[in-house]
């Protein structure tokens, strides 16, 4: 049984349909990314994941269990949490005080608020700058050290699964490098990641599956080392003719 299993889902803006039955899979211990252009479905997929968007159709199951629907508060408390795209930290909260705030589901939930100091100690290991900018407020960071306090955040809720939304957008090429071996070094610590990209060739380098979203389908999948080599993944997200 899959950790995550996505069955033909169908979500609407109004009367758009963003994603038209998309279906897919995670396993536990595994770095899946989904790849496509602007407009492709990818983000609404996740957000439908995270329960911040309702499926109009399909199913969604977290460890067997249906989770479509479900308000974002269960579903983080059940194992999953999401880095957003935009990265969406507080600008006026310290990063110390922003990865507190991961912890609100645990304290409202079964883990109350248990071993939070050891997981900030966690988070400043993945994130050495975090703990160098740690009494900084949120907005007075770059962009590439907003993203590792979103990751950091997401990693607060101890989640079996992290969702990841553009992990590298807006960054330079060297701290792209460096968020996509923090995102193997999570992987390898023992958490599933499900990450939406738009940065093919990085995603697909460090993924073990991946999906090709457009215009809201899933077009096509594959062992992530058999996308890289693929001739129309090459064309139209390698940019090789």
């Amino acid at each position: 049984m899959a950790l995550l299993e996505v069955e033909s889902i169908h979500v609407y803006y109004g009367n758009i349909e963003a994603v038209k039955g998309v279906s897919f899979t995670v396993e536990e211990g595994e770095i899946v990314t989904l790849i496509g252009g602007n407009g492709a479905g990818k983000t609404t997929t996740m957000r439908t994941i995270s329960g911040v968007k309702a499926p109009k159709g399909g199913r969604i199951r977290f460890d067997g269990a249906p989770i479509g629907g479900m308000p974002s508060h269960e579903i983080v408390g059940l194992g999953i949490s999401q880095s957003p795209e935009g990265r969406r930290i507080f600008p006026r909260m310290t990063v110390f005080e922003n990865l507190e705030m991961g912890t609100y589901g645990r304290r409202a939930g079964k883990d109350k608020g248990r071993g939070v100091k050891q997981d900030i100690d966690r988070v400043f290991e993945l994130f050495p700058r975090l703990h160098e900018r740690r009494k900084q407020y949120g907005g007075t960071l770059s962009g590439g050290e907003q993203q590792m306090l979103a990751m950091g955040r997401a990693l607060m809720a101890r989640p079996r699964l992290l969702l990841l939304d553009e992990p590298s957008l807006g960054l330079a090429p060297k701290l792209i490098e460096t968020i996509f071996q923090i995102v193997t070094e999570i992987n390898e610590q023992g958490t599933t990641v499900l990450m939406v990209e738009q940065n093919a060739f990085g995603a697909l380098k460090l993924a073990h599956r991946g999906y090709v979203l457009e215009s809201g389908e899933i077009v096509l999948s594959d062992d992530a080392d058999k996308l890289l080599v693929n001739p129309e993944v090459r064309k139209a997200y390698l940019g090789e003719e």
